[in-house]
């Protein structure tokens, strides 16, 4: 058994489309395949791989550092002690080798995107979807049927009103989901109270989260948070730098409703330092942070780990991301849910074909691997890696 190849290339998936700090009209994913000498039904397994530091893929990082420390590698030191299945853990090392602490951000995304392909090549050749064989190795065979997730949106973009907006939120309370995110902090705060206050009119009261991207310094951030008291929000997110811990820990003790961060915290020791010095609250908060943008499952088992440490319940971690790996980490784990992206980032969203959001629930696809396969769309994209 043994990696024949590893291929990358960069996809655009850029648009119209602004959160309070930036703009999509440049973004790229990078797509890997690990192409493996096994075969199940007649077909060669290929675990696929996928993911943008949130503007920009890592084909750089993943041509000139990574993929090469793979190639070199002997095939053997990339299987697990029985030789019938790749190892991640040991592949991830080998990812690793001469990496100094710190440096986290872009190299997380590379070394992420190359753990996903790892993880879904390794559920395949065990004939398992990964929900399943998380649940068996790290989970006591335990894993959710169904995964609660909201839909994120409410982007901002050239000429849309208060209406659009509602449109938009509509359309996601009619796909099936109960809860919803728009952002914030892109336009004035009275702006935005009436955004909010439009959208509170579609969810409901205790169903709208509001994003502000990191975007506001520690006076902005209380200065909102003041105006948001006014509305039971679901959460109210990232409102400052992810590593201004202390900005976080300010509004936490003025803001009493729930709060959220992580996405943007891209390891274990980040994850530490915000539950140690963040104001983070186990009871009420959200953790948000995005497996495939800090270093991969192998390093989420490891930020898991630092939460239990600190008494948080796996089930006030929701992930970042909106793609089927969380997905299933989200049900192999026993996670608090997972966000999506109905409408936006196309084909890098959504879930398998045919399966419907009910009642804020959403299945996952009984076929081995991530179930990339089952999102016809995707996998269309993914596929050109094999052509």
């Amino acid at each position: 058994m043994k990696i024949l190849e590893i291929k990358d290339m960069t996809s655009s998936i850029a648009s119209n489309i602004s959160n309070a700090f930036i703009d999509f009209s440049q973004m790229t994913c990078s797509v890997v395949a690990v192409i493996t000498d096994q075969y199940s039904d007649g077909e060669q397994i290929v675990g696929y791989g996928f993911n943008s530091n949130g503007r920009y893929g890592a084909g750089g990082l993943l041509r000139e550092r990574f993929l090469p420390r793979i190639n070199s590698a002997s095939p053997d030191d990339l299987l697990n002690d029985s030789g019938d299945n790749l190892d991640p853990f040991k592949i991830w090392n080998i990812l690793m080798q001469n990496e100094k602490p710190g440096g986290h951000g872009e190299r997380s995304v590379a070394v992420g995107i190359i753990d996903m392909a790892i993880w879904d090549a390794v559920s395949k050749i065990a004939e398992k979807p990964l929900s399943q064989l998380l649940a068996d190795y790290f989970n006591e065979g335990n894993a959710d049927t169904s995964v609660w997730v909201y839909a994120a949106g409410g982007y901002y973009y050239p000429g849309k009103n208060l209406l659009a907006l509602q449109d938009e939120l509509r359309a996601y309370k009619d796909l099936g989901y109960q809860v919803l995110k728009m952002k914030i902090g892109g336009a004035s705060l009275k702006e935005d109270m009436d955004r909010i206050e439009a959208a509170l009119k579609i969810s409901g009261e205790n169903n709208l989260c509001v994003d502000a991207n990191g975007r506001f310094n520690i006076e902005t951030a209380l200065e909102y948070g003041k105006e948001l008291k006014n509305y039971n929000l679901f959460w109210y997110e990232e409102p400052g730098d992810p590593l201004d811990f202390y900005l976080q820990c300010c509004l936490s003790e003025e803001y009493d409703h729930p709060l959220a961060t992580g996405e943007n915290l891209f390891s274990h020791q980040d994850a530490r330092n915000l539950l140690r010095y963040g104001g983070m609250r186990a009871d009420r908060d959200w953790l948000q942070f995005d497996c495939a943008l800090s270093y991969g499952l192998v390093e989420y088992l490891r930020t898991l780990d630092v939460l239990k440490e600190f008494g948080w319940s796996k089930r006030r971690v929701v992930p970042h991301g909106g793609h089927q790996m969380s997905l299933n980490m989200a049900a192999g784990l026993q996670l608090g849910g997972n966000e999506s992206y109905p409408h936006v980032f196309k084909p890098f969203c959504g879930f398998a074909d045919g399966i419907q959001v009910e009642d804020g629930l959403v299945k996952l696809p009984s076929i081995p691997g991530i179930g990339f396969e089952a999102n016809s769309e995707l996998f269309s994209v993914m596929r050109r890696l094999l052509e």
